[in-house]
């Protein structure tokens, strides 16, 4: 856990509504530059070795850091079971809009990445809010709930989510199960990007390793070839898993977000 306490903002109406814990570093120089906005993945929350690596970066570049806990994760309110990308990425928008930062680099990780393109969609539309300089996405999962969990279906957890409205699988990061909804899935197919070409108007930076067990490599490769329009690197890590935490991994994060921000990492960091 990190020392001090997240400020804290409510989003939602009534019931509903929940306070999403936020972690922001302000600029700390007066030359122009993108705030870094971290978006963790399924059931991860802002305290993670990436998440901290890239709060720690931003430190050392006088760069404002942009970090929070979707609503059911880390020091959020509400419940995880309540939880859908629609609801997640509305989260997102609130805090951005909170804070007002003028330009942004988004780093989205698993989950996040699906949640950092379905953002980049909501700005275009808005045409409003910060403008987007640059994505990092690190074993993005697009789409997860159509296209690597529904087809994997089994018998016994189709039963589960028509009787229960959920179903559970062992998780290997943690030794509570893994619970998958069935609002999830079907806010999922609302929000699929893999259905045409996604404009995100900045350049993308792929982080595949192709030995994860949770997001194969061709899951990046597909979305590849829905990022024609723009300026799109997709770097492949042959013995990399689905975390990519070891430290050449965060190095390669880094120094996709030092391209991405326009900023020069000191020597010897």
């Amino acid at each position: 856990m990190e020392n001090g306490n997240p400020d804290f903002i409510e989003v939602g109406e009534g019931e509903d509504r929940r306070a999403i814990a936020i972690r922001y570093r302000p600029p700390t120089r007066n030359m122009r530059g993108p705030a870094l906005v971290w978006l963790s993945g399924y059931r991860s929350d802002m305290t993670g070795s990436k998440a901290v690596a890239v709060d720690e970066f931003a430190a050392r570049q006088g760069l404002a850091c942009i970090r929070f806990d979707y609503s059911g994760h880390g020091q959020s309110g509400g419940a995880f079971t309540d939880g859908t990308i629609s609801r997640w990425l509305g989260e997102t928008l609130a805090v951005i809009d909170h804070i007002a930062p003028e330009e942004i680099v988004v780093i989205g990780s698993s989950m996040g990445g699906w949640i950092a393109l379905r953002l980049a969609q909501e700005l275009r539309k808005r045409k409003t809010g910060p403008e987007l300089n640059g994505m990092v996405l690190i074993a993005p999962a697009p789409d997860f709930t159509a296209e690597l969990i529904e087809p994997s279906l089994t018998d016994a957890q189709q039963q589960s989510l028509a009787a229960r409205g959920y179903f559970e699988e062992p998780s290997e990061y943690s030794p509570e199960p893994n619970v998958f909804t069935r609002t999830l899935i079907e806010d999922g197919r609302a929000n699929r990007v893999l259905t045409g070409i996604i404009e995100t108007g900045c350049p993308v930076h792929i982080l595949q390793g192709m030995r994860d067990p949770d997001v194969p490599h061709t899951h990046a490769l597909r979305l590849l070839d829905h990022l024609p329009a723009d300026d799109t690197v997709l770097t492949l890590i042959r013995d990399g898993d689905h975390r990519l935490s070891r430290p050449q991994d965060l190095e390669r994060m880094l120094a996709a977000i030092t391209e991405l921000s326009g900023q020069q990492e000191p020597s010897g960091s």
